[in-house]
């Protein structure tokens, strides 16, 4: 199993966020987790990562076989975890291309391999960048800073390409899209997807998952998964909402 969650709980400031969630995510698996607000989403995603701020109170989180709970945000990226945020950050005046080197070369040598020189750099960026279809324009820019939604959400997508993790955990990618930044940063995810690598998508509604396809679609309320099931079930969510689910795990 490439992730394995089992049983996790989780307080921030003495409230319980997540309240025994276990989930199993195999290699090339995409499993999409939907909830409404306040069901524990992005502290899901946060945990996962290793942001600071959250209690651990119990359970474990493996990756790859290794136990990533007391691993620090960048060992735990080393490993192979990718966080794309609901809100990327901006970095103004760091290079969007300096920072790809850093962070590209960062992850070689944590995993002992020999980092890139700057001609091979350039052809791996030239690489992702035509396969995604990023700009040189935005290349030249500092990281994030004055794209549009679309555009971080897309370069997001891009410095996945570029790290090629295990597993990609995609924070509610969907949030502040028009249909064709969705199209676009849907298109990129899809280019990505492949038997070594799994996908994490959380969101809130049905519209991602017409264009990214999940395996398993799980419900998540009051801190833990009260229903898995396929495709299906996001379908079910539209029409029905999340009432129920509410109620169930009340």
């Amino acid at each position: 199993m490439l992730l394995s969650i089992k049983d996790l709980v989780v307080e921030i400031d003495g409230k319980r966020i997540l309240n025994g969630l276990s989930l199993d995510i195999d290699s090339g698996e995409v499993h999409a987790v939907m909830g409404p607000n306040g069901a524990g989403k992005s502290t899901l995603s946060y945990v996962l990562a290793g942001k600071p701020g959250y209690e651990v109170i119990s359970g474990s989180v493996e990756l790859d076989g290794v136990d990533i709970m007391d691993l620090e945000p960048e060992e735990r990226a080393a490993l192979g975890l990718f966080l794309a945020y609901q809100y990327p950050v901006e970095i103004p005046g760091v290079n969007m291309t300096t920072f790809l080197k850093v962070a590209v070369n960062a992850l070689r040598k944590a995993s002992g391999k020999e980092e890139l020189n700057s001609l091979n750099m350039l052809k791996l960026i030239k690489e992702k960048q035509k396969s995604l279809g990023i700009s040189d324009e935005m290349l030249k820019r500092s990281v994030n800073s004055g794209f549009s939604g679309g555009e971080k959400k897309r370069n997001e997508v891009f410095q996945m390409a570029m790290l090629e993790p295990k597993i990609a955990i995609m924070d509610e990618t969907d949030s502040g899209l028009d249909i064709d930044a969705l199209k676009a940063v849907s298109d990129g995810v899809n280019a990505l997807r492949s038997k070594h690598r799994s996908f994490l998508i959380i969101t809130h509604y049905q519209r991602l998952l017409d264009y990214i396809k999940p395996d398993v679609v799980h419900v998540l309320s009051g801190g833990k998964i009260v229903r898995t099931g396929g495709p299906e079930l996001a379908l079910e969510l539209e029409e029905k909402g999340y009432s129920e689910f509410i109620e169930d795990a009340a």
